[in-house]
């Protein structure tokens, strides 16, 4: 029993003063960590609150100081930035693609019309050749090119429904994504108004992510 008693009697037992300057030292580094965070939160609310008094008074009165400064703590650390960020790049590959599949649209809907006016040209070579009258030729294809382009305003509006189909969903995706990380002012809805704010919400958001 003796023997066990010494053993036990060997280890160290930190003294009072040591624990004190322990908890000293980790209060002091905890209230100072507290500090800085205090001072990023105003600095980040400030802002948000010049960016806001900018906007039309409409959207000004639908952005109160709670929202504000919720706002601004959830941007204390960088994954907001980072998720806004990645969604930004995302609608711009996408917005790239739209843009992309409507241009070749377009330029298929050209190559279609220069081959017609060829097609035509010759047409109505061949019929004048044969006596035709000039005045119906013209008017014949000048019907034939009008469908054409009726038809081609008809593909057009096709192609920019899948758009604005594709875009929506895209703002649809983001408001989900930002609801679900806990961003204040986003939420999914179709309001107009609504969207426009969190556009407004997003540039804040972007602006405040680039170094000053």
């Amino acid at each position: 029993m003796a023997h066990y008693m010494s053993q036990r009697n060997t280890f160290a037992v930190p003294s009072s003063s040591n624990q004190a300057l322990t908890y000293s030292s980790v209060s002091a580094d905890e209230l100072a960590k507290k500090e800085l965070l205090q001072q990023r939160h105003y600095s980040l609310f400030s802002e948000l609150q010049k960016m806001a008094a900018d906007l039309p008074p409409k959207y000004q009165q639908r952005l109160p100081y709670e929202l504000l400064s919720t706002l601004a703590r959830s941007l204390l650390d960088d994954t907001v930035f980072e998720i806004v960020r990645g969604l930004k790049d995302i609608q711009l590959m996408d917005e790239k693609a739209l843009f992309q599949s409507r241009k070749a649209v377009c330029n298929t809907q050209k190559e279609t019309m220069q081959l017609l006016l060829k097609k035509q040209k010759e047409q109505r070579e061949a019929l004048l050749a044969a006596g035709e009258n000039p005045l119906i030729v013209d008017l014949a294809q000048q019907k034939e090119r009008e469908e054409q382009e009726k038809l081609f305003q008809e593909e057009l509006n096709r192609v920019d429904m899948k758009i604005i189909t594709k875009l929506d969903q895209c703002v649809s995706d983001q408001q989900v994504t930002l609801e679900k990380a806990g961003v204040p002012g986003f939420f999914v809805t179709n309001s107009p108004m609504e969207i426009q704010l969190q556009m407004y919400l997003l540039g804040f958001i972007t602006r405040l992510s680039r170094p000053s």
